[in-house]
């Protein structure tokens, strides 16, 4: 059951992003009308599919960090790096209007109205994943290094939640 739910993200997550990425791309030549997908719409998809499947492998990390969870150094190295790659999925999935009018969405208005904070939060989100992911890869227990590396990141999620994510 966890690898179909975990397929079906990464599909979703997929299809959602070559939507969006799809939707950047130069036209040929003018359309009448738009068609196709509402790139707020995909945008909103992007990030809800990227920040669940954020989730869902940031908890076990933090369960063998907490000492909840038994420390299996392979499964928290291939969790680490799954955050790392879906980080960054998460630049693109701002676009500047992707939260006017859509009801879909937990992002408040200051994502946009302090992009330079946003940014910085979301690069030292993706910065901290990083080293997660590297200590993952050598550590063979819950070491002061794999505690601190978690530790980072769930303070970026929480100074991004706090400042950004409507409750």
């Amino acid at each position: 059951m966890k690898l179909r739910v975990k397929t079906l993200g990464f599909a979703l997550l997929a299809v959602a992003s070559a939507n969006l990425f799809a939707a950047d791309a130069p036209a040929e030549k003018p359309a009448a009308a738009p068609s196709g997908p509402n790139p707020a719409k995909q945008a909103i998809a992007v990030r809800k599919a990227a920040f669940t499947l954020i989730a869902n492998s940031f908890k076990p990390i933090g369960d063998a960090a907490q000492g909840k969870a038994e420390y299996n150094q392979a499964d928290i190295q291939k969790r680490a790096n799954s955050i790392v790659v879906l980080a960054d999925f998460l630049d693109a999935s701002f676009p500047e209007s992707s939260n006017l009018g859509e009801p879909d969405t937990k992002t408040k208005a200051e994502a946009w109205s302090k992009k330079e904070d946003f940014a910085k939060k979301l690069a030292d989100f993706k910065e901290h994943a990083a080293t997660l992911a590297k200590v993952a890869a050598t550590e063979k227990t819950a070491t002061d290094a794999f505690k601190d590396a978690f530790g980072a990141v769930g303070k970026d999620c929480k100074g991004c939640h706090d400042a950004y994510k409507a409750k």
